[in-house]
């Protein structure tokens, strides 16, 4: 018996994936036994003969990847059956009467499986919600999220214990805490945030240094193990974040009432607090469960401002704190963190949710102020842990690990770059981070620099949770881990389950540590796909506006089917399908130099190259923008004899 993970194919053939075996398991569509495409599964092996492909028959649904579908009722006049909207083959599913939820014939609905026997031929399920068919971008992030395995809702169970945990802190629990009400105390988040996970105090000691607090929710209290709420956090992993909505992994009385450290309000904390000098050495740490009261709510823009003019409420503070960040981003950097800079697209949206504007947003001094010190809180936390023995052996704790890069995917992007007269040295981790941060340095403000920075990324490892603790290459820490987001990410809860164990005294050990820490991953990287569909859903019904406009683009990509390009003023991606490039030149894959090349012309479209183009397809559906090269100057002419 061996678990795996299904996948159906469009023909219907199933494929079980399982980890470690070379070979995926075939299992055909009368042995899936209730099981559906993405569910994590136990499979029994079929004894064939030799040389034939591995069969199997699935024995038990370990874990749903989907419990509900988006799709379409249709009515008897008993009973009614939902066609799901799947490119992957599943069974129709069966709707008492009773359970339409006033559904009618032809209705778009969310159906969620109720319950379906190994030997029932149809699962059976119910209407969760009646679908508005005039709004397709709400009906789309659905089905994205859906598509991910996020459900939409929570249980009443879960409901219900989130409306009876109390609002009112008691005596009795603020006395096993340190009480920092009194000491200023701010947060620094998104605009539009609602749910302030993390607070920074500031105290200025009678040694001259300064004692920097950071604050995190303790939704530890709230949520409490193999509660319906913990149950229901775990399977999400995380919160989701669309352009239009956030799919939270607690309910919003938790994430955004209870838990969300509101500026004049008392609140529950897990804290880590550091005595720092004004040179930024750190001196001391603490670390245990705390009370705050939020002084001010800042946003990002405010306290960029005050960095830049040096003037506004609690300036003195911030400056301080933004002086003492930078100290610390330094010594990080010369200790071998590497530097890639980021920009986030952000959509401005109508009251329908349509995007009518794009924004791009950089990390600024404000948003470095508190990356440093929430580095400083998950790196302290990961080291306190790492040294925690039990029979003598490490506790499995789950740490936030980066792995060193891969020479082959190193060596190509080496050779690249040296292309635009940057050098490696590959004789160790420590000296290829010091390259790269060398590179960024050089090549920052040059043409290049876009490209440069999207394929070191790409040659870089996934970071991800597990107990085996090899640190994190990236940031160059040798243990690290997520102690500063527990409203929107799972793993942060168990770090703080784990501290708080440590810190009584009462170590225990969980022997499911590390299977919880690839289901985080696992939950992580679909939050990033969804992510990722929701944003190019909202690419491709932004540049609806614009068919048959030109644009400049750099392109960001080459395959031998074409090239992607991403528009420079809107930073929307799209493909030049090589077949449109036909009448000019027969384009080949340089893979060794990411680029096209004409086999009669020598003409190049290279990563990085700037190039314009006319947007011909926008595809909502598919999520899909199609561009056409439009032909410089002077090459329309040379096009069809050609040594242009």
């Amino acid at each position: 018996m061996l678990k795996g993970v299904l996948d159906i194919s469009r023909s219907g053939m199933g494929f079980v994936i399982v980890d470690d075996l070379a070979e995926d398991i075939l299992v055909r569509p009368a042995d899936f036994n209730t099981a559906l495409h993405g569910d994590t599964v136990k499979v029994h092996l079929k004894k064939e003969g030799k040389g034939k492909r591995i069969q199997g028959v699935i024995k038990e649904v370990v874990s749903r990847k989907q419990e509900s579908f988006i799709g379409t009722i249709q009515m008897n006049k008993t009973f009614a059956f939902f066609i799901p909207d799947t490119q992957k083959p599943m069974p129709d599913i069966f709707i008492p009467l009773a359970a339409l939820n006033n559904a009618k014939d032809r209705d778009r609905v969310v159906v969620k499986i109720t319950e379906w026997e190994k030997d029932g031929k149809r699962p059976v399920g119910e209407v969760v919600s009646i679908l508005d068919e005039e709004n397709e971008n709400d009906i789309a992030m659905k089905e994205i999220l859906l598509e991910k395995g996020f459900p939409l809702s929570f249980s009443d169970e879960a409901m219900e214990e989130a409306a009876r945990l109390p609002d009112i802190i008691s005596a009795d629990e603020i006395r096993k805490r340190k009480d920092l009400r009194s000491t200023l105390t701010f947060t620094i988040d998104p605009v539009d945030a609602k749910d302030f996970d993390d607070a920074l105090s500031f105290r200025l000691l009678e040694n001259g240094n300064y004692e920097i607090g950071v604050h995190i929710a303790d939704v530890g209290h709230y949520v409490l193990p193999d509660t319906a709420l913990d149950k229901e956090a775990y399977v999400r992993g995380t919160s989701v974040y669309l352009p239009d909505r956030v799919n939270p992994m607690l309910p919003e009385h938790i994430s955004n009432v209870l838990c969300s450290l509101r500026p004049h309000e008392d609140k529950l904390t897990f804290s880590a607090i550091f005595q720092i000098t004004p040179k930024g050495i750190l001196k001391q740490y603490w670390l245990g469960k705390t009370i705050i009261h939020s002084d001010h709510r800042f946003t990002y823009e405010e306290v960029q401002e005050i960095i830049e003019t040096r003037d506004g409420l609690y300036k003195d503070e911030i400056l301080l704190l933004n002086s003492i960040a930078q100290t610390l981003r330094k010594e990080r950097f010369k200790k071998g963190a590497i530097g890639f800079s980021s920009q986030e697209v952000r959509f401005k949206l109508d009251e329908k949710g349509k995007p009518v504007g794009i924004m791009i947003k950089e990390s600024k001094e404000a948003h470095q102020l508190i990356e440093e010190f929430m580095l400083l809180a998950n790196r302290t936390v990961a080291e306190n842990l790492s040294k925690i023995k039990h029979n003598e052996k490490p506790i499995p704790f789950p740490y936030r690990v980066h792995d060193n890069p891969e020479e082959e995917k190193l060596l190509p992007f080496v050779a690249f770059a040296k292309k635009f007269g940057h050098k490696f040295d590959l004789s160790s981790p420590e000296a290829i981070a010091a390259s790269f941060n060398q590179l960024l340095k050089d090549a920052h403000g040059k043409p290049e620099q876009h490209v440069l920075e999207q394929l070191g990324i790409r040659t870089m490892a996934k970071a991800k949770y597990t107990t085996v603790n090899t640190g994190h290459y990236g940031l160059g820490f040798d243990n690290y881990c997520h102690f500063t987001s527990p409203i929107r990410r799972y793993p942060d809860i168990l770090v703080h389950r784990e501290l708080q164990k440590v810190l009584r005294k009462e170590i225990s050990i969980d022997k499911k540590m590390e299977e919880k820490c690839k289901h985080t991953s696992e939950r992580e990287r679909a939050a990033m796909e969804a992510e990722r569909a929701a944003n190019k859903y909202k690419q491709v019904e932004y540049m609806q506006n614009f068919l048959g406009d030109e644009f400049e683009g750099v392109i960001s990509g080459v395959a031998a089917f074409g090239f992607w390009v991403e528009t420079i003023e809107h930073k929307c991606e799209g493909l030049v399908s090589v077949s449109s490039l036909l009448e000019y030149d027969d384009f080949r894959l340089v893979e060794s130099d990411y680029c096209l090349v004409g086999q009669r012309s020598g003409r190049r479209f290279r990563m990085g190259d700037k190039v314009w183009i006319k947007v011909v397809a926008a595809n909502l559906e598919k999520r899909q923008l199609d561009y056409e090269w439009v032909v410089a100057s002077g090459l329309k002419e040379k096009k069809k004899g050609s040594s242009a």
